[in-house]
């Protein structure tokens, strides 16, 4: 049997333990729930608020977007799967989930290095910063991230699911994804995992270099700020987006860059929802709680409505 006739997968889950479904099911509806009123949140909270019309901003709002289908493309068919109810899913299903999971990722990745060049404008060029960071500036860059995932993604798809699936249509995960995928194959994967390597590391490799010399160029800058306070005004527009950048990558070279091992498939399910529906959670509550701007600016929102409302 192939991939021609392979037209469901079943996904078997976190956790086959029908006791602690419900438990995985309300943890799951809240995370999801969290991420939905963090991320739209942000979203909306950038675009009514006219000081948080900036570059900086402007990708933060990208990049709270992707959030939400990244979650979306994972969390309600998780949902239905912890409940026990159906854990089916069509072969075209499985490759669209995986091409989206794929598609955002690789965006996110390249929207943090397009962050952290606009950090290094900012800290480095200040005067300039308007000027070189321009809205076409943005946009291009947004496009580019756009253009070089779907590349990525439309890559590690069709080398995925040009696979032959034989050995069994039961997938040991809670979504569609390369190890479980590869692990009932009965193609030979090696040419397929040198595929995956090559694409996932020239991604990550290009992003996290961008990041680091662009980190590397804005650490010199502030050490050279005599003061005190000059300095940690500096750090602390970087705070956010280096603890973002810190969380999404060590994940990602947890996950993917140690030997595979059947042994560790619960680990990687653990860590997966980490990555897939913890991550996109914590970004806004990263963004917020760490910027002086953006707490302002949500304090501002409040305070107009209650205005209103007493009105």
């Amino acid at each position: 049997m192939n991939n021609v006739f392979m037209n469901l997968f079943i996904l078997r889950g976190i956790i086959d333990n029908p006791k602690l479904q419900v438990i995985i099911f309300m943890l799951f509806f809240f995370i999801y729930l969290c991420t939905l009123i963090g991320n739209l949140g942000m979203i909306a909270l950038i675009k009514v608020n006219p000081q948080l019309h900036t570059s900086m901003y402007f990708f933060l709002s990208n990049l709270s977007l992707l959030d939400v289908i990244y979650s979306t493309v994972i969390a309600p068919k998780a949902l239905v799967i912890s409940l026990g109810e159906n854990k089916n899913i069509s072969f075209t299903g499985c490759m669209v989930q995986f091409f989206f999971l794929s598609l955002c990722a690789n965006t996110e990745l390249c929207l943090l290095a397009a962050m952290a060049y606009d950090r290094f404008i900012a800290i480095c060029n200040s005067l300039l910063y308007h000027l070189i960071m321009s809205k076409k500036v943005c946009i291009q860059l947004i496009v580019i991230s756009y253009i070089c995932a779907f590349v990525n993604a439309i890559t590690h798809t069709s080398s995925l699911f040009s696979l032959s699936f034989c050995h069994s249509n039961v997938l040991d995960h809670f979504f569609c994804d390369i190890p479980p995928l590869q692990k009932i194959s009965c193609s030979d994967i090696r040419l397929d995992e040198l595929v995956h390597f090559i694409f996932a590391a020239l991604a990550t490799l290009t992003t996290i270099m961008i990041i680091l010399i662009s980190y590397l160029y804005i650490i010199f800058a502030i050490l050279r700020i005599k003061s005190a306070e000059g300095k940690c005004k500096a750090f602390n527009t970087c705070a956010s987006h280096l603890t973002a950048v810190a969380i999404l990558y060590g994940t990602l070279f947890f996950m993917y860059l140690r030997p595979s091992s059947s042994d560790l498939a619960d680990q990687d399910k653990v860590v997966s929802v980490f990555y897939t529906m913890v991550i996109p959670m914590l970004n806004p509550l990263i963004y917020s709680l760490r910027n002086k701007e953006v707490k302002n600016a949500l304090w501002r929102t409040i305070s107009q409505k209650v205005i209103l409302q007493c009105m």
